[in-house]
């Protein structure tokens, strides 16, 4: 990552993670499909489940986050000892974390959804899954920090390969704990919840047994309290800011989760099929978002800024071209997409409306998306909070709300674009601004 050409090296780290995304988000629409067979109602009450279920999730994401700007930047200076000290303490971190924050979530489940909206019905079938996911969440933590200690240290492919494996074993297990064979039982909604723990179980023991046994890159050991407390500061510096900043997305889709409620369950199915199909279509940025960071960190480490300029030039240019293209297939197929997923007529309509506009948004999204992760990576995580703050409650939630409210649902996808695209132009320039002042600071260290 010091020395290889930028964009070869880029192309070679994210690749392998497009394809196990693609496969995990893939198994995660057909999990959606599964349980919109179920009816309108069950396919709402998953819709509810998102925000809070990407709460637990980006808590994940943000101590993998700082875990692998600290990692990577570690031996990018050649320090390898540090590096498996402070991946040792982000297992650790993830383990407690996430099982306090989850047991909060299952005493807390009806007051939460009532609060978003959902209704008697809706509510039953979401205790049905937020019960079990709960448990899921926890076995999900260790996979998605370990995945992210694999990517510090430049292999992208092992986890791509952990995602892709646990997204088929739910994909398999769906149609069977839904709707049983055999000897076993149809189990409904509970069915999709046990399909997710499952895979996760299963993903979890096999990354202890990678990062522990086979590739040496954790202590064989627990860290002492003194090595926990010194690693855990380090990367809740950079870990609680990320995940903040990843908690505010679904806070923001929890809100808007709630205005659209107020138009119908067909209209909160259509949000939930629509925040599915936006993790499909966005796939690449979410890729490069994860291995622009380790790059960036390493060259960092290594005093190359130049290089640092380059990847995210390259990465923002990229991906607004990339995604206008996955607007025009999205809105050719609209059509098609929209009869797959509906059992209604007004649902399918909805879907069809949300395709039209809201993809060409996802561009100008993937632009704040690669600037946050930049932030972070460049450790500086309080700006990359400030950006989310900016982006979700000063223009989003608030410009989405008004355009709802001037033009019901038509209004409110269309103000979502505008709000991404004032964002991400403040976005590009705090950071082109931000790599001045570090090359300014490195050539005032070099001078002294």
């Amino acid at each position: 990552m010091i020395h290889s050409p930028i964009a070869k090296t880029l192309k070679n780290m994210t690749l392998p993670m497009i394809m196990g995304m693609v496969m995990l988000m893939t198994f995660g629409l057909v999990d959606t499909f599964f349980v919109s067979l179920l009816g309108t109602e069950q396919l709402a009450a998953i819709s509810f489940t998102f925000p809070v279920t990407f709460t637990l999730i980006s808590l994940n994401i943000g101590l993998g986050i700082g875990a692998s700007a600290i990692i990577a930047r570690y031996l990018g200076s050649g320090q390898e000892h540090l590096a498996r000290e402070f991946a040792t303490g982000s297992l650790t971190l993830a383990f407690v974390m996430v099982g306090v924050l989850a047991l909060i979530g299952w005493l807390s489940i009806d007051p939460i959804f009532v609060l978003l909206g959902a209704d008697e019905l809706q509510l039953s079938y979401i205790r049905d899954y937020m019960q079990i996911w709960y448990l899921a969440g926890v076995c999900l933590a260790m996979p998605m920090v370990g995945n992210s200690v694999l990517r510090a240290s430049g292999d992208t492919k092992t986890p791509s390969l952990v995602m892709a494996t646990s997204g088929v074993i739910n994909a398999l297990l769906d149609p069977l704990l839904i709707f049983g064979w055999g000897p076993v039982p149809a189990m409904g909604i509970k069915g999709a919840a046990y399909a997710t723990l499952i895979a996760w179980v299963i993903g979890l023991m096999y990354i202890l047994y990678l990062l522990i046994v086979k590739r040496k890159l954790v202590l064989p050991r627990l860290l002492t309290w003194a090595e926990l407390k010194m690693t855990s500061a380090q990367i809740l510096k950079i870990g609680l800011p990320a995940a903040g900043a990843n908690m505010l997305t679904p806070i923001a889709g929890g809100v808007l989760t709630a205005i659209v409620a107020t138009y119908g369950s067909e209209a909160v199915a259509t949000w939930g099929v629509g925040n599915r199909l936006e993790s499909i279509a966005s796939i690449v940025i979410l890729a490069l978002s994860m291995t622009l960071p380790p790059f960036i960190s390493q060259n960092l480490g290594a005093g190359k800024i130049g290089r640092v300029e380059d990847a995210y030039q390259l990465c923002i240019k990229f991906v607004l071209g990339w995604q206008l293209i996955i607007f025009i297939l999205m809105w050719i197929l609209s059509p098609w997409i929209a009869d797959a997923f509906a059992k209604e007529p007004k649902v399918a309509e909805l879907i069809q409306l949300f395709l039209f506009i809201v993809p060409l948004g996802y561009g100008l999204q993937g632009v704040i998306i690669l600037t946050n992760s930049s932030f972070n990576a460049m450790h500086k995580p309080m700006a990359a909070l400030s950006l989310s703050v900016i982006r979700l409650f000063v223009f989003f939630v608030p410009v989405s709300y008004l355009g709802s409210l001037l033009f019901a649902l038509k209004g409110m996808f269309i103000a979502g674009i505008v709000a991404n695209l004032i964002t991400a132009i403040i976005a590009y320039y705090w950071f082109k601004r931000l790599l001045v002042n570090e090359n300014l600071n490195q050539i005032a260290e070099a001078t002294t």
